[in-house]
């Protein structure tokens, strides 16, 4: 679920900071910059693992901060495919079950991939699996806060970083603004024994 993931990057260190270690500074200022943020086709950043390489630190004309090179490693969020994870249930949609855990809520369970036959309630805005058994069919409704345990099946990255200024007045002369897209998401499966509720699995 968490990786390291090494990286490069030019810290800024200010003057007034000059009197703190250095390390600490750079540390600060990374995690500034990168945690809880999802770098494109990397995964959301969490928090600074460790420095393992600075290189001179310059100090440009005009300009009285520090400028380092800095390689380092950042702790991730970026499950592989077909890891098996567990979240809460965050609402249900015609689209499918939305997944949060807790510190991400970009995870969505398809209708296709949920356990079959399921369908869709509209008055309590829930999705149910109508499980079979030999004294008929039982509904099991995917409620709002309960524990699912899901497999991740696929990841997607949207490019949101700022358009250019002929994008923005095409977006501008349109009536309705685009829908804001999230810049990582994940799409989960419960179709096979074991996955859905751990209310569903638990041994009697």
């Amino acid at each position: 679920m968490f990786v390291l993931v090494e990286m490069v990057d030019t810290v800024r260190i200010p003057p007034w900071q000059f009197e703190r270690k250095l390390n600490d500074s750079i540390a600060e200022e990374l995690n500034k910059k990168l945690a809880n943020k999802v770098v494109y086709n990397v995964g959301l950043c969490i928090c600074l693992f460790d420095i393992t390489k600075l290189e001179d630190a310059y100090v440009f004309p005009g300009d009285g901060a520090s400028h380092t090179k800095v390689h380092f490693r950042y702790v991730v969020f970026h499950p592989f495919l077909d890891e098996i994870l567990i979240g809460k249930i965050k609402g249900c949609s015609p689209e499918g079950v939305h997944v949060s855990l807790g510190f991400f809520d970009d995870i969505l369970i398809p209708p296709e991939s949920l356990q079959q036959p399921a369908k869709f309630d509209e008055a309590e805005q829930v999705w149910v699996w109508e499980y079979e058994t030999e004294e008929g069919a039982h509904d099991l409704y995917m409620d709002t806060g309960e524990e699912i345990r899901f497999r991740v099946v696929d990841e997607s990255f949207v490019d949101t970083s700022p358009t250019g200024p002929g994008s923005a007045e095409a977006t501008s002369s349109s009536e309705e603004l685009p829908k804001k897209e999230a810049p990582y998401t994940l799409v989960g499966s419960i179709s096979e024994p074991g996955l859905g509720l751990l209310s569903w699995w638990t041994s009697s």
